[in-house]
């Protein structure tokens, strides 16, 4: 439905991609999980309690892994914008079908969405229904135990951390059956 919207309205000729977007925030306090210990050991980590963060906005594309991750210091309508423009901009050939959540800052009266893009808003409580958020756990999952003192040095974790999420790692990620399967009528 959303691709014969997409061409109707939007124009002829244009691949038409599917996107996940969200956000996540990564701050200095430690992200703790499980550490292989010898049987009735309980883990022992250090740990620290700085609240300074930062955010990723990211979009990817199940279908190929195609992925692009921007950093802010806020999360707001105004950061959402810049990002969708910058995403516009990443795709230009492209009318992007990108599926996000309910945030409140998504949905902002003064929000000018780009021309090739349409946004695709999920059910309201259901973020395991974006591919996405599995992509910021593996993300994550990297970070756990790791104790930065500045935001300087998590940022450059962080950036060599995105370095590794290759396409191929993504695309096993959010490369969902059911995505896929749908996916694969729509640029036929």
């Amino acid at each position: 439905m959303l691709s014969v919207i997409a061409v109707t309205v939007m124009g002829l000729g244009k691949k038409i991609r599917f996107f996940c977007q969200d956000e996540t925030r990564i701050g200095l306090k430690t992200i703790s999980g499980r550490r292989i210990t010898c049987r009735g050991v309980k883990p022992i980590g250090k740990v620290q309690w700085k609240f300074q963060a930062t955010y990723i906005y990211g979009v990817v594309e199940p279908e190929t892994g195609e992925h692009f991750f921007y950093e802010f210091t806020h999360l707001n309508s105004q950061c959402f914008q810049i990002f969708l423009e910058l995403v516009a901009q990443r795709f230009p050939d492209s009318v992007l079908i990108i599926q996000l959540d309910n945030g409140r800052f998504h949905k902002a009266k003064k929000m000018k969405i780009p021309n090739n893009i349409i946004l695709m808003f999920q059910p309201p409580h259901t973020p395991e229904s974006n591919p996405i958020e599995q992509v910021w756990q593996y993300l994550k999952r990297g970070l756990r135990w790791e104790l930065r003192k500045t935001l300087d040095e998590l940022r450059s974790l962080l950036s060599k951390q995105l370095e590794h999420l290759t396409k191929e790692v993504i695309k096993s990620i959010a490369g969902r059956a059911y995505i896929l399967e749908a996916l694969s009528v729509v640029n036929v």
